[in-house]
């Protein structure tokens, strides 16, 4: 009797440290325990990547634990968010997620995943503005001039972008549409050739980032006539919003970079890294670097986070449906 006694107690000890830790788990108390993997759907060196390893560096500062970027570049971003999309949802797989993949892609292609069922928004972290940019030569003073002479001649100018359904060729056709502009899309692979062709004066214009477009407007190779972000951008100085120079209230769009994780993480464990991203946006390094890649540092908090990526979701389903764009 004294045996089994003993073996009850045992058990009962076992069970209740057992409920004990996975109460703890839970509730994020002992998140995270081992190393946590950021997932970058991109390669190394584009914006994403870039940001996603200074927000790995940090938060493995302040977790106490290695936080590892993982790049699982392929299909436009899709690749690496349906790993992320597909992980096991307790904390240790993290997405350094952006607006192409997340908001853009499922609304063009068949994806995956379903962005509203098998992620959870965490923090946003910046944005990337986009500029109006012509061929220093372009015969408009500023953007009311450009939309004017645009206008005026229908089917004459054509605009380039990175590839069709791109976040610039959707800004774009958003612009082209609240201004009434007739033009021809020239797409291309990248927006290194498009402005290549822009700055030629082959191709009229193009709206592409700001960390593409700056360094060629820096050196006046290509005139730059707004920014699409409705309160301009620290990373375009002297530069009009095309909100208000072109009288376009509303305009204000950009692609957008924060963290996401699987679905059905519990909310302890959301909490506990939105804390620590919100930590490292207070960083000055961490802000200082973001901005050096072209990025707008622009902190959203999980619920002002989540309101925002339904409305972008919204905003570029109406783009595409009024510019009736397809993938071919």
């Amino acid at each position: 009797m004294k045996r089994i006694a003993l073996f009850v107690a045992v058990f009962a000890f076992a069970g209740a440290a057992i409920a004990q830790q996975n109460s703890s788990i839970a509730s994020g108390q002992a998140y995270p325990n081992r190393p946590v993997r950021m997932v970058i759907p991109w390669p190394p060196g584009q914006a994403t990547d870039l940001v996603g390893r200074v927000l790995a560096q940090k938060l493995a500062e302040l977790f106490g634990q290695q936080v590892v970027a993982d790049n699982r570049a392929g299909a436009g971003g899709m690749i690496g968010t349906d790993v992320v999309a597909k992980a096991a949802p307790d904390g240790y797989t993290i997405l350094a997620a952006s607006s192409g993949p997340v908001t853009v892609n499922p609304l063009l292609q068949k994806a995956a995943y379903d962005v509203d069922r098998d992620l959870l928004p965490v923090a946003g972290v910046g944005q990337s503005p986009y500029l109006l940019v012509t061929n220093p030569q372009f015969p408009a003073a500023n953007v009311r001039e450009f939309v004017a002479l645009v206008k005026a001649n229908p089917g004459k100018y054509s605009f380039a972008s990175s590839g069709t359904g791109a976040t610039a060729h959707l800004i774009a056709e958003w612009f082209n549409n609240l201004t009434g502009l007739q033009v021809t899309h020239v797409p291309y692979k990248g927006s290194a050739p498009a402005l290549t062709d822009v700055i030629s004066g082959e191709i009229a214009y193009a709206i592409e980032t700001a960390a593409a477009t700056m360094p060629h407007v820096k050196s006046g190779r290509l005139k730059a006539y707004g920014v699409s972000l409705a309160k301009g951008s620290a990373l375009t100085p002297g530069i009009e919003p095309l909100a208000t120079a072109a009288n376009l209230p509303g305009f204000d769009i950009g692609a957008w970079l924060g963290v996401m994780v699987p679905a059905g993480t519990p909310k302890p464990i959301v909490d506990r890294i939105a804390s620590a991203v919100e930590t490292a946006m207070q960083s000055g390094d961490v802000r200082e670097r973001i901005a050096s890649v072209g990025l707008e540092v622009e902190y959203r908090r999980t619920e002002e986070f989540t309101r925002y990526l339904k409305e972008q979701q919204a905003r570029f389903a109406d783009i595409i449906k009024r510019g009736n764009i397809k993938l071919e």
